[in-house]
């Protein structure tokens, strides 16, 4: 079950340093991202997030994600 909902302000660490954004979309089975096939489940979901200073998507699972205020 997902920890975080769709609209929930998260942040996360990348290459260029902390990165935050809006959930976008839950990813609760396997999915295609990039041109990759992204692993998801119930117990274990993806999230698509859009960078709040890009709109670039990113997609990361719960683990890796903080949520944040707005």
């Amino acid at each position: 079950m997902a920890k975080f909902s769709i609209g929930d302000h998260v942040r996360w660490n990348s290459e260029a340093g902390h990165v935050s954004g809006r959930i976008v979309k839950i990813h609760e089975s396997d999915f295609d991202y990039k041109g990759h096939r992204r692993r998801a489940s119930n117990d274990e979901p993806q999230y698509e997030i859009e960078s709040d200073k890009t709109e670039h998507i990113a997609a990361h699972k719960e683990d890796a994600l903080t949520k944040t205020d707005p």
